[in-house]
């Protein structure tokens, strides 16, 4: 399955100003991605080329399947009317119309009104009860509720929010933050740009600029951060047994998933790809060492000096592997006389502790 979004080497210059600098990254199907960094690091303009308000200078930018690049402005109207929902920290409501009409206006762009449907949108974030109120009348937080309804009443694959929360008080905001987790749950691809770490840490990964250029990637759902560790043990082992992996023969996670994993740990520079093969960085090669030397530690550790079955010790290690600091990690080593095997005789890879004694 292929990314919803590819952007590939984008830049944009407003004059002698380069607001993007040769940015690349992939977003996967129902994956909610946040864009973090300073003032002018280029947040707001990523979001301008990826809703089609304006065009890179250079670089690829796809989005379901649609080249941005190569579409003329009428072309692009439909494109903003059929694939993205746009929410900004200011509402763009009409004021003269009310929330009813607001959101069937984003129908009219689209296809036909419907106001059944749009009834449903409001109720969905709801506002059932304010369906006849003009923006004046609406708080804030119910101003943006409207603005959200209006960006999904045409079912768009992608909802792109450029600090949605920004102008909100927090009950407000609390609400609306409810409800962006509520669409994701449900499916919805979301792309936000925020200032707030709170907010960026519900995502399932963090990106950040800086300069207009992609300073980390950064994997925020700790479930996520856990299967992309087995992933990683998994490339590991498959070299220490002198292999060079194939995809198709990793299994430690389903095919869909081991797609976007492999794809976030290329964007992460753990690992290499190609057609065939995968192959660990030296950024990865650490990352994955540590990993085994941390399991097969608690392996010793449970079993030799706890006397904990080997079933029971593999359970346990398995999940002690993801907690163990690096200060830990040198205790128990040090405690162990500096192992240089697990109980099943698979080699310990050695830390600074090792070293030093």
């Amino acid at each position: 399955m292929q990314p919803l979004i590819v952007v590939e080497q984008v830049s944009k210059d407003y004059g002698s100003l380069r607001a993007l600098d040769g940015v690349s990254f992939t977003v996967e199907r129902g994956e909610w991605v946040a864009i973090m960094g300073p003032s002018g690091s280029g947040k707001t303009t990523l979001v301008n080329l990826l809703g089609g308000l304006d065009r890179p200078t250079a670089g690829r930018l796809v989005v379901d399947g649609q080249v941005l690049n190569e579409m003329d402005e009428a072309q692009l109207t439909r494109y903003r009317a059929e694939k993205v929902g746009l929410i900004f920290q200011q509402f763009y409501l009409v004021p003269y119309l009310t929330a009813l009409e607001n959101v069937m206006l984003a129908q009219y762009f689209h296809s036909v009104p419907d106001q059944t449907q749009a009834r449903q949108a409001l109720e969905r974030v709801g506002l059932g009860d304010r369906l006849h109120h003009l923006p004046a009348q609406l708080s804030g937080g119910e101003q943006q509720r409207v603005a959200i309804a209006r960006a999904l009443i045409n079912q768009p694959p992608l909802l792109l929010a450029d600090e949605p929360t920004g102008s909100l008080d927090e009950p407000n905001e609390e609400t609306v933050v409810r409800l962006l987790r509520e669409l994701h749950r449900a499916g919805q691809t979301i792309l936000l740009v925020t200032h707030d770490p709170a907010l960026a840490r519900l995502a399932d990964r963090r990106i950040e600029l800086v300069h207009g250029r992609l300073a980390q990637v950064v994997v925020t759902d700790s479930d996520r951060e856990v299967r992309l560790d087995h992933l990683l043990e998994e490339i590991f082992l498959c070299g220490e047994q002198g292999g060079t992996p194939c995809v198709a023969d990793l299994n430690s996670v389903g095919p869909l998933e081991l797609t976007h994993l492999l794809r976030q740990m290329n964007e992460l520079g753990l690992v290499e790809l190609d057609d065939v093969h995968v192959r660990l960085t030296e950024h990865g090669r650490q990352r994955a060492c540590n990993l085994i030397r941390r399991r097969r530690l608690a392996e010793r550790l449970f079993m030799d000096t706890f006397a904990i079955d080997d079933v029971q010790a593999d359970s346990h290690a398995c999940k002690f592997e993801h907690i163990i600091s690096p200060e830990l990690d040198e205790r128990i080593c040090t405690f162990l006389g500096h192992p240089r095997t697990c109980p099943h005789g698979h080699p310990i890879p050695p830390g600074p502790c090792c070293r030093r004694a």
